[in-house]
């Protein structure tokens, strides 16, 4: 458990300093409505994440009761998906943001994750090499 809390920590603030540089970077050398999408994607993509996190902490709480809100856990995940469905849809229709810039923003977990897997296959091979 303290392992589990541990990995998901180090992905939280792996997430929030891509976004940071990720914004940082895309309001220099992009424009305002480009790095406005990365930054209204990369919060929209954590907060999903946060709030996936939660679900499934409590889904998992107590096997034996998880059997009785699968039903709400899947309920939950179609809700999720479809209120950031209609985020996406009005953010990219009314014309608020470059719907390129908002792929990267959402894209920030993904990078998070990555960055993290191959942090942790490089730590492994070193020390088996040493």
């Amino acid at each position: 458990m303290r392992d589990r809390k541990r990995l998901i920590g180090h992905i939280r603030t792996n997430n929030w300093i891509i976004l940071l540089i990720a914004g940082a970077l895309s309001s220099v050398f992009m424009s305002s409505h480009f790095t406005l999408g990365v930054i209204i994607g990369g919060l929209m993509v954590i907060a999903n994440f946060s709030v996936l996190d939660h679900t499934i902490r409590c889904a998992f709480s107590d096997l034996a009761a998880f059997q009785g809100r699968k039903i709400g856990l899947i309920a939950k995940s179609y809700f999720r998906l479809a209120f950031m469905g209609v985020i996406i849809y009005m953010v990219i229709t009314k014309g608020w943001v470059n719907p390129l810039g908002l792929a990267i923003g959402l894209s920030v977990v993904t990078f998070s994750i990555i960055g993290f897997g191959i942090r942790s296959a490089w730590k492994t091979s070193s020390r088996e090499a040493i």
